[in-house]
């Protein structure tokens, strides 16, 4: 199940961003595993100091930023299993901000926030490798757009990829 082989039907314009970052021929399932080895490398090779650092007034703290990327992570796996179980009610969208700004992500410890998001992305591997081609293909209605299971798939990668490039911008 390769990224080329989306449909444009298959996700919105906004979401299509998180997506354009990965290659052309890059497939799913790989691309989740790969990702997740090197974004785990990459949030273990950050300074302790910088993870309660705000770059500016009202940004998110490096805590808040990897706990709203499980939050994200966790609703993506949702929708991706509630459209390939032919849920026919649209999904809702969700405010990341109000989840970050209850999340408590400021008392947690950094190894903690880690270990929580790989094994969140583990879970979403193995959803992943359960559906069928044809279960990845479905489409359902998110947050009144229309995605399919593979699509969330490869913004889960797209998405992780993001915040990558903002660390490295704003953060270090």
């Amino acid at each position: 199940m390769r990224k080329s082989e989306l449909t444009k039907g298959e996700i919105g314009e906004f979401y299509r961003g998180y997506i354009d970052r990965l290659e052309p021929e890059a497939e799913l399932v790989p691309s989740l595993k790969s990702n997740t080895t090197d974004f785990i490398q990459f949030l273990e090779n950050i300074p302790e100091e910088k993870w309660d650092y705000r770059y500016e007034e009202g940004k998110w703290t490096l805590k808040e930023m990897i706990q709203h990327i499980i939050d994200t992570e966790r609703i993506f796996q949702f929708r991706a299993l509630a459209i390939a179980r032919n849920e026919p009610q649209p999904l809702p969208g969700f405010d990341h901000d109000i989840y970050v700004l209850n999340s408590r992500s400021e008392h947690r410890a950094i190894p903690d926030l880690i270990k929580e998001y790989k094994i969140v992305r583990e879970a979403g591997i193995i959803l992943f490798e359960s559906m069928t081609v044809d279960m990845l293909k479905l489409g359902g209605v998110m947050n009144d757009i229309n995605a399919s299971p593979r699509a969330l798939g490869f913004m889960m990668v797209g998405h992780a990829m993001h915040h990558i490039e903002v660390i490295k911008e704003k953060y270090h």
